[in-house]
């Protein structure tokens, strides 16, 4: 097989339709839009969610709870998954983001106490719950909270 030879797969592809342009293409004169009215008009037509008058659904429905937007949002990283680091290393949200522990789209990360840590590090995270910092200073790390 050779490149030229290469086509899309048979009723992935369509031909746009060709709007006004004559009564033979049958979407001609009007172009599909009827006569007249608002829906047949250059840039006619109702914003989005309007409903006709009647109160719109986004104002019937009651509001229900609160979002904070300066809420931060944390990556959650277990005790048990540090062991990936090197003996006296620094563990850091951006560590842990090269390793593919953690993605960019959070504010940094929280260390929870779930499984054994064999190896002594320097932990400096935004959250270190009580049992995972009894467990890196068990093996003799130390646990920063920034």
């Amino acid at each position: 097989m050779k490149i030229h030879e290469l086509s899309p797969a048979f009723g992935s592809t369509h031909v746009g339709k060709r709007k006004g342009r004559g009564i033979g293409s049958g979407n001609g004169k009007t172009a599909g839009r009827g006569h007249k009215g608002q829906w047949a008009r250059s840039g006619g037509g109702v914003r989005p969610g309007f409903e006709g008058g009647q109160t719109m659904l986004a104002r019937r429905l009651p509001k229900r709870g609160f979002h904070n937007v300066f809420a931060k949002n944390y990556a959650e990283i277990n005790v048990g998954s540090l062991n990936i680091f090197e003996d006296g290393a620094v563990v850091t949200f951006e560590a842990l983001c090269e390793l593919g522990l953690a993605q960019k789209k959070y504010d940094g990360i929280r260390v929870l106490g779930n499984g054994e840590l064999t190896k002594k590090l320097t932990v400096k995270a935004a959250g270190i719950t009580a049992s995972a910092k009894a467990k890196i200073e068990a093996v003799g790390g130390s646990a920063e909270v920034l």
